[in-house]
C-alpha cells in the first residue's frame, strides 16, 4: 500500500540516513533514500509508527531501493495490522493511537542507568514526551525505575527486540533528545 513514513536506515558500513517510505507491505517496502547500497546488503530501519523493520536490498529504485523485511510470522501480523491502521487513519480520520507523537533521535545511543548504579549503553528505538522504546543487551525488571541520560523513567513493558520505558515527568520537546542522548 502507498504510505508516507519517515524514518532512519543503516546500511552494513553502519553509516545512517533518513528515508521516507512510499509503499509496503508485511514482506517488503520501497523508500526514498540518499544513501544506497547493494542489492543484498543488510538494511536495519526504524520507520514513523512501525518501529525497527530489518531485511535486504532486493532492488535499487529511483532515488532509492526495495527491500524485503525478514520477520516471523507473528511480527509480519503485527505489521499487516499497523498498515491497515495507518491506511484507516487517513480515511476515517482515526486520532493518533499514542498520547505524544514518537520519533527517532537523530543520535540513537544513549546510557541506561539501573536502580543499582550499573549502566549500559542502548539504543533507543524511538520516543516522545513521555517514554521511549528501547533496545539493549539485558531487560531491567519490568517496573523498575531507571534513567536514560538524565531522564528518570519506569520499565513499564517488554518488547519484541527491547523494552518500554515511561518518564516519571512528561519531557518538553525541546530538550528531549539532549536530555536522553546526554552522555
Amino acid at each position: 500500500m502507498k504510505v508516507h513514513l519517515l524514518g532512519r536506515y543503516m546500511l552494513p558500513d553502519r553509516r545512517e540516513f533518513p528515508c521516507q517510505v512510499i509503499n509496503m507491505s508485511p514482506g517488503g517496502l520501497a523508500m526514498l533514500a540518499p544513501g544506497i547500497g547493494n542489492v543484498g546488503d543488510r538494511v536495519i530501519a526504524y520507520l514513523d509508527h512501525i518501529g525497527r523493520v530489518e531485511g535486504k536490498i532486493a532492488r535499487i529504485i529511483d532515488n532509492g531501493f526495495a527491500m524485503t523485511v525478514g520477520a516471523t510470522a507473528r511480527k509480519r501480523d503485527k505489521l499487516a495490522a499497523q498498515l491497515t491502521w495507518l491506511a484507516n487513519r487517513d480515511i476515517l480520520n482515526l486520532p493518533e493511537d499514542r498520547r505524544h507523537e514518537r520519533i527517532v533521535p537523530r543520535n540513537p545511543i544513549a546510557v541506561l542507568t539501573l536502580e543499582d548504579g550499573s549502566q549500559m549503553t542502548c539504543r533507543v528505538i524511538d520516543m516522545s514526551s513521555s517514554g521511549a522504546a528501547i533496545s539493549a543487551e539485558q531487560r531491567p525488571p519490568l517496573r523498575s525505575l531507571v534513567m536514560l541520560g538524565r531522564v528518570q523513567a519506569r520499565v513499564v513493558r517488554n518488547l519484541e527486540d527491547g523494552f518500554a520505558l515511561e518518564f516519571v515527568h512528561e519531557q518538553p520537546a525541546e530538550t528531549l533528545e539532549d536530555n536522553i542522548t546526554a552522555r
